[in-house]
């Protein structure tokens, strides 16, 4: 079992890493709320018919309330949201309850939302199953998406706790492995040249990561993000770099309808090309093709969806939480490791689209 702690300007709480972790949970409720009244677990509908029966045979003790969200993206309308809240309310939820988040990274923004907006905020415990969530179940961004932009509705709250089971991880299918690696990519680039090198050496097949790797990968991401989070909680200032690839990624997703291209593979297009304006723009030495060449052999798209426009996803980048006005701001790279924010016309990018 690995522990990271994550310290942030409203709390501090810890990340516990492991096979069969899950099993911690009882004891963790037990010795941190001694007036538990209710316990609701929000999940979707995949994880619910993979796991949720290894969750309950945990927490058969508390009697839990089960809300099943949509999988994926569809989890985050305001639709599911407002059933969940109508959920917690008919099963008499108070501000000595507590709710599990059981899920990949859709289902810990909704599940945090719910928290932080029950009752003006209640706590919340993650569970989560994906590799996508060793980034989005820690530092307490919760959300849910509007068709306008993703993630532009939600909060800043942290868990009391994020319990990290590595056995839930074996049954996610490549796609979903691709999407979450995605991520742990990103976090070498922005902050560990040692940790990227050591990525391009040793990875070269998402399917056959041994559990070794794997785990290494996810504390390695987890401890660079409590490195942003633990000094910037609500992304006033070095937080934004943990959004390296995400202006262009969150546009493409957008644009082609949210579950219909995975959250990581959108951020792996958004990073190329982030890559591409730093060579450019700011003189980087990276050897971009040699990057293209590692991850379309770990299985990775490398082009924006034909059927978009570049006009339609500038709109979008400019209604993005990062930019500023008119202006449309990247994550970009000084060298790997030494990140950036810059500004870019809307002529300098619709020209570099085009060349893409």
């Amino acid at each position: 079992m690995e522990t990271v702690q994550i310290q942030t300007e409203s709390k501090k709480y810890h990340v516990l890493v492991g096979e069969g972790i899950r099993k911690e949970l009882g004891a963790f409720l037990t010795n941190h709320f001694t007036n538990l009244t209710r316990v609701l677990i929000i999940t979707d509908e995949t994880v619910g018919k993979l796991h949720l029966e290894k969750l309950l045979l945990v927490l058969k003790p508390w009697n839990p309330v089960i809300f099943t969200a949509p999988s994926g993206e569809k989890a985050k309308t305001f639709e599911v949201y407002y059933e969940a809240l109508s959920t917690a309310l008919e099963n008499h939820l108070d501000r000595k309850s507590v709710i599990i988040s059981f899920g990949g990274g859709a289902v810990g923004d909704l599940a945090g939302f719910v928290a932080a907006s029950y009752m003006r905020g209640i706590p919340f415990i993650q569970v989560p199953t994906t590799i996508l969530a060793h980034d989005s179940a820690v530092g307490g961004k919760v959300a849910i998406n509007h068709p306008l932009g993703k993630n532009m509705i939600g909060a800043f709250y942290q868990p009391e706790a994020v319990l990290y089971d590595l056995e839930l991880l074996k049954t996610l299918p490549i796609q979903e492995i691709r999407s979450g690696f995605a991520e742990v990519i990103k976090h070498a680039l922005i902050a560990d040249p040692n940790f990227y090198h050591w990525l391009k050496t040793n990875v070269h097949d998402l399917k056959s990561l041994t559990l070794e790797q794997l785990s290494d990968s996810l504390v390695k991401g987890i401890r660079i993000k409590n490195n942003f989070v633990s000094q910037d909680e609500r992304e006033t200032g070095i937080r934004a770099y943990l959004n390296f690839g995400h202006t262009l990624g969150h546009a493409i997703e957008s644009e082609m309808g949210y579950g219909n291209f995975t959250h990581g593979e959108a951020v792996m297009i958004g990073m190329i090309f982030a890559l591409k304006l730093s060579n450019e723009l700011l003189g980087l030495s990276f050897h971009l093709n040699e990057f293209i060449e590692w991850v379309t052999t770990l299985g990775y798209k490398i082009n924006i969806p034909v059927q978009l426009t570049f006009e339609s996803l500038i709109v979008k980048m400019k209604q993005d939480k990062k930019s500023v006005g008119e202006s449309i701001r990247f994550v970009l790279l000084d060298k790997v490791g030494q990140p950036r924010i810059q500004e870019i016309s809307e002529a300098v990018l619709l020209k570099e689209l085009k060349s893409f």
